[in-house]
């Protein structure tokens, strides 16, 4: 299941509502919507970076006009959301193996639990 977009600004966690594309040709930096899919050229921003952006000298910010709003989830999310809460509560599945400590010695943070009767 896809995950959050998280801001491209280093040490920032905030979830993803804009995002940030570069037109060099015009030496213009351009803020809209967050886009449906990553680019590969593009930044994805927070909310207030993508309000407190700007740009070198010479250089125009084109920003979307209005609130950002963080990106509703798709059916596709959706459905496979319910899929994973399907397949975890079927009462003939065999519980997962025990997980082990990969080679950083973190275990993974999330886990399915057997039901309880």
């Amino acid at each position: 299941m896809p995950s959050v977009r998280k801001c491209s600004r280093t040490g920032c966690m905030e979830p993803a509502v804009a995002t940030l594309t570069y037109a060099y040709s015009d030496s213009t930096a351009v803020v809209g919507p967050l886009a449906t899919v990553h680019e590969p050229h593009s930044y994805d921003l927070c909310e207030e970076h993508a309000l407190r952006l700007t740009a070198p000298r010479g250089w125009e910010v084109v920003r979307h006009e209005g609130e950002f709003a963080a990106p509703e989830p798709s059916g596709d999310e959706l459905t496979a959301l319910a899929e994973a809460v399907r397949e975890a509560g079927r009462p003939d599945r065999q519980p997962p193996p025990p997980e082990h400590d990969g080679p950083s010695g973190r275990r993974g943070h999330l886990r399915v639990l057997p039901g309880r009767t």
